[in-house]
């Protein structure tokens, strides 16, 4: 009888706690091969700069000298995708987004051709002296987002951050793929991403509106589509952190 009963509190147990444990399907492929573009082999490189309050002005100013040479030059395989300073958000912050061609091979050419670059050292030089602290990600775009092209303004930028719980990058893209549709007639989704390298399990969105008041008719008119308010009910219970920034693009940005 004892014996009967341990075997029985234990398949108890072990119901019980299947419960609560997450299945996770199995994958037999990286999610970079399942969720990113396969068209394409582009990597991106997003900077976050805090500059020195007092140093945000010239900060702006020497990018816009020196960051176009290296956008324009076709020595190297990259481009400038945008770059803000953040309005609403954390404040005296710097936002570059760099696209490079080729993936991590070309990432490996600019960098290194960069660091013979004299006008570019000294550039790295003076930077770093406006500068608080700096982190940067490395990130592959999503296959079902638009592609970040250049665009006319003027536009206020969103960049929207998510800090996803490990394991549950499948499902976030699964269900965004289908989300993404409810957020494209007005032509405000500008690119996703998801991050290879530096924090990982993040996620960012980038968006584009006339204004603010633009961006809360937009996203108010979203739950009025039958389907949007089912696929945020089974996303944010992914999420453990989200951020989001109100950027402005700088003048040299392509994306204004």
């Amino acid at each position: 009888r004892g014996l009967g009963s341990s075997a029985r509190r234990a398949r108890e147990d072990s119901w019980l706690k299947s419960l609560f444990v997450r299945k996770v399907d199995p994958r037999k492929d990286a999610h970079s091969n399942l969720l990113a573009k396969r068209e394409t082999s582009s990597l991106y490189k997003l900077q976050f700069h805090n500059v020195k309050p007092e140093c945000l002005e010239a900060y702006n100013k020497l990018c816009q000298e020196v960051l176009p040479k290296i956008h324009e030059e076709k020595h190297y395989p990259c481009a400038l995708v945008g770059t803000w300073n953040t309005w609403y958000g954390e404040q005296d912050q710097a936002v570059h987004l760099w696209r490079y061609e080729g993936g991590y091979p070309a990432l490996n050419e600019v960098m290194s051709k960069l660091r013979q670059n004299k006008e570019f050292t000294e550039f790295r030089k003076e930077r770093g002296n406006m500068l608080l602290s700096r982190k940067n990600q490395l990130l592959l775009e999503f296959s079902f987002w638009n592609e970040p092209v250049p665009r006319d303004g003027p536009n206020i930028y969103e960049l929207r951050s998510y800090q996803l719980r490990p394991g549950t990058m499948i499902e976030w893209g699964n269900y965004w793929a289908r989300a993404i549709r409810f957020r494209q007639d007005g032509n405000e989704a500008v690119g996703g991403f998801f991050s290879q390298i530096g924090q990982l399990y993040m996620v960012h969105h980038l968006w584009a509106y006339k204004d603010l008041q633009t961006r809360e008719d937009i996203r108010n008119a979203a739950w009025h589509k039958p389907g949007w308010d089912e696929l945020v009910y089974y996303t944010v219970p992914l999420i453990q952190e989200m951020e989001s920034r109100i950027m402005i693009p700088l003048k040299i940005s392509p994306l204004q």
